[in-house]
C-alpha cells in the first residue's frame, strides 16, 4: 500500500503541477486577448478557444487532486451528529459515489471524444475531441483517487478526512 500511495502521490503532485501551469497560461492568453483588443485593435483569434480548453484541464486536475486530498465539497452537519461508526459509512458511501462519478466522466466522456473526432476547432485546427479529453483523464483521476481512498479504509489506514474532521494530504 505504501508504494501505491508513492505512485499515487507522485501522479497528483504532477496533475497539481499540470493544473497551475495551465491556469498560468490561461492568464496570460486571456491578458494577450485584452491587450490586443483595446491596446492594439486586433485580438488574436485563438486565445479564447485555448483559454477555454486550459480552462478545463486545470478544472478537472484540481478536482481530481482535491478527491485524493479530502478537499471535494460534502456536507458534514449531520455527520456531527450521528456516532463515528456511522461517519465512517458516510465516508464509505461519499467514496464510492464518487468513483462512480469519476467512471461515469470517463465512459461519457470517451463517448463525447469519440462522437466529435471527427470535428475540427477551426481557430485552434485541433479535433474538437480534444475538448472532452481532460474530461476523461480528470475522471480518471478521479476514480482512481477515489480506489485509494477505498482501500486506504479497508486497510486501516489513515485517509484525508471529508466529513470525519480536517482535511489535507493523504498519509504515507
Amino acid at each position: 500500500m505504501q508504494m501505491i500511495a508513492t505512485v499515487l502521490g507522485a501522479i497528483a503532485r504532477v496533475a497539481l503541477w499540470l493544473a497551475a501551469t495551465c491556469m498560468i497560461l490561461m492568464t496570460a492568453f486571456v491578458g494577450w486577448q485584452v491587450w490586443g483588443r483595446y491596446v492594439l485593435n486586433d485580438s488574436p483569434n485563438w486565445t479564447e478557444a485555448l483559454s477555454i480548453l486550459l480552462m478545463s484541464w486545470f478544472i478537472l486536475l484540481g478536482a481530481a487532486v482535491g478527491t485524493r486530498e479530502g478537499f471535494h465539497l460534502s456536507f458534514d452537519l449531520i455527520t456531527h451528529l450521528v456516532p463515528r461508526r456511522a461517519k465512517v459509512m458516510m465516508d464509505v458511501a461519499s467514496d464510492l459515489v464518487v468513483l462512480i462519478f469519476g467512471a461515469g466522466m470517463v465512459v461519457y466522456g470517451g463517448q463525447l471524444a469519440l462522437g466529435t473526432f471527427g470535428a475540427t476547432i477551426p481557430v485552434l485546427h485541433i479535433s474538437v475531441a480534444h475538448t472532452y479529453l481532460p474530461v476523461v483523464v480528470g475522471g480518471a483521476l478521479v476514480a482512481i483517487f477515489s480506489l485509494e481512498r477505498l482501500a486506504r479504509r479497508a486497510a486501516g489506514l489513515r485517509v484525508a478526512a471529508t466529513t470525519t474532521g480536517g482535511h489535507g494530504v493523504t498519509e504515507v
